[in-house]
């Protein structure tokens, strides 16, 4: 005797299908009116809207949340809003906005002790931090949702983490030139820059060079964390 929305909706986007989800919710959106059941089905819009790159509508969903939870002025509401606004700079590029509305959000759930939704905002959080380049404070991002969502026996987001990750992986292995994976495997190996460069025929210079691009493209910063990456990835 209940209305399946914004659920159903908010399923059909994580099977994927992120059309009908989009179609759904906006038919919702259409047919609701009070605003606090509005609010709940405006965070699960700009969710899928966003998923739909429709930034246009997105944006006015955003804007009509933060209207009605600074009206109503509940903790949870504004918590939402401000993930919203965040996601929402996110994807237009607006990196610095984006990480202050989403920090506002990750200290109002962690207050409630709403520990799903905190989560994903670190997801969020680690997106803006890859953006900026930040691959620490992405996997410490990570790290923290992570271990939500074990707690919370939440498989599918742990799996979606994963999945993400691997991805990220292979696009870093694809990301290093021929030269730059001879290096890191004698650097794997334990060998100095100078003993890198007899090896290879280049300069120590050019090796120092090499291995600054290497820190860079694989997300780490001290050579036994290159090291370790390189035996996780099968490069030695």
């Amino acid at each position: 005797g209940r209305k399946p929305y914004p659920g159903l909706a908010l399923l059909r986007l994580a099977q994927g299908q992120i059309d009908a989800a989009a179609v759904s919710i906006r038919g919702v959106l259409a047919d609701t009116r009070a605003p606090a059941a509005r609010a709940r089905v405006l965070a699960a819009a700009i969710e899928i809207l966003l998923a739909a790159r429709d930034l246009d509508n997105a944006r006015a969903a955003t804007g009509e949340l933060t209207e009605i939870a600074s009206h109503i002025g509940a903790s949870l509401l504004h918590a939402a809003s401000a993930q919203a606004t965040g996601a929402l700079l996110l994807a237009q590029g607006d990196i610095a906005g984006a990480s202050t509305s989403l920090r506002q959000a990750w200290e109002i759930w962690r207050d409630l002790e709403m520990p799903y939704e905190e989560a994903q905002t670190c997801l969020l959080l680690a997106a803006v931090c890859e953006k900026r380049g930040d691959q620490d404070g992405r996997r410490l991002e990570l790290e923290n949702a992570r271990r939500m969502f074990t707690q919370l026996r939440a498989e599918p987001c742990l799996a979606r983490i994963a999945e993400q990750s691997e991805r990220a992986s292979h696009q870093r292995i694809g990301a290093l030139s021929e030269r730059e994976a001879q290096v890191l495997r004698l650097l794997a190996a334990g060998k100095t820059n100078r003993a890198i460069a007899d090896e290879l025929f280049i300069s120590e210079k050019t090796v120092a060079r090499h291995v600054s691009n290497i820190f860079d493209k694989v997300g780490v910063s001290s050579r036994s964390g290159a090291t370790a990456w390189a035996f996780q990835h099968n490069l030695v």
